[in-house]
């Protein structure tokens, strides 16, 4: 424990500076991601037809190892920030756009026939039935995706994008394991915190009706 303080206090301005590229890359890869999978999850939900092909896209995209498809956008894109987010954000994209497309087609028709016929539009019926049911399902998948980015993004440093990986790479090379436990560590950190901000998110804007329900 010593020897890991005495690393990580030494080292502090590499792990800081490395810690906030982390934050960064696995901030805008998820806003990005979700921008893209929760409206492609709600236009599926619409045309169930389409669903099948959209998401066994994503999947496949999702089966491709890390390492492997951050090498295969490098002959394209280069290396570089760029590289990384592209990468992360594929990554992001399947747990948001299942759960989305999920949370949607599993609400009663009865209930959408209901708002029908009360003279609610197709936006009416969205915001105020549809997205707030389906809520609890589209944070589990936006909080999956979440964990899942900030992990794989310790593998920007293969592409030169920095992050956590860098101080963990570092530490591979040299045998240090203290200084791959003061990478390692901070990406765990992360993790929780992303997911427990999420869950914050999430209870402030459940309805009260839907929280008593559950």
């Amino acid at each position: 424990m010593q020897t890991f303080l005495d690393t990580f206090f030494s080292r502090s301005d590499l792990i800081q500076e490395a810690f906030l590229q982390h934050i960064y890359l696995s901030f805008i890869a998820l806003a990005i991601g979700i921008g893209i999978a929760l409206p492609l999850g709600i236009f599926v939900a619409r045309y169930r037809r389409l669903a099948e092909p959209i998401i066994g896209v994503t999947a496949i995209f999702q089966t491709i190892p890390s390492l492997a498809l951050f090498g295969f956008l490098v002959p394209l894109i280069g290396i570089g920030t760029m590289t990384a987010l592209i990468a992360l954000i594929i990554y992001a994209l399947l747990p948001i756009l299942r759960n989305t497309y999920t949370g949607i087609t599993t609400i009663d028709d009865s209930i959408i026939e209901a708002g029908r016929g009360m003279g609610m539009t197709t936006g009416q019926l969205l915001r105020q039935i549809e997205f707030p049911l389906a809520l609890p399902f589209i944070m589990a998948g936006i909080r999956t995706a979440t964990v899942l980015t900030v992990g794989i993004a310790t593998l920007a440093t293969f592409v030169g994008a920095g992050g956590l990986g860098d101080v963990i790479y570092r530490g591979l090379q040299s045998y240090n394991n203290a200084l791959v436990l003061a990478g390692a560590l901070p990406v765990t950190i992360l993790a929780i915190l992303f997911d427990l901000i999420l869950k914050w998110i999430e209870k402030k804007a459940t309805p009260k009706g839907l929280k008593t329900g559950r």
